[in-house]
């Protein structure tokens, strides 16, 4: 597993898209990449270590890291941008739902937290509407 997350890793820094490699590369690149996360990393430093590729893996799947990005509004008028990244596989259903994607959350450009847990505590704390 550690030899296929490498190569990877390695194919998604060679270019803006890599062909062929499978979904479970994706989400173990991902989960790797992750564990190097720190707090107060700046936006770019996330982008940077998380990747910002398209894959098009060998199951027919396009896949651009982050997933996807939304931006959330605090009672108060702060904001998070939120980045979502491919992590994980619930269900073999051909479909990648929010479950399967891990949040990473920044404030002021820097990471505040990830992770769903995280999330939901300060959706709560700062009183956000989530779709």
């Amino acid at each position: 597993m550690r030899v296929q997350a490498l190569v990877a890793l390695i194919g998604l820094s060679l270019g803006a898209c890599v062909w062929g490699i499978s979904t479970e590369a994706v989400r173990g690149a991902n989960r790797e990449s992750l564990n190097r996360l720190r707090m107060e990393m700046t936006r770019e430093e996330v982008l940077a270590l998380m990747g910002t590729e398209t894959v098009r893996a060998r199951e027919g799947w396009q896949i651009t890291n982050p997933y996807r990005t939304e931006t959330l509004v605090a009672k108060s008028g702060e904001t998070f941008e939120v980045l979502y990244y491919y992590t994980d596989v619930k269900r073999r259903d051909d479909a990648i739902t929010d479950d399967e994607l891990t949040p990473i959350v920044l404030q002021g450009g820097k990471v505040v937290g990830w992770g769903w847990t995280f999330l939901d505590q300060e959706t709560q704390k700062h009183e956000i509407r989530v779709r």
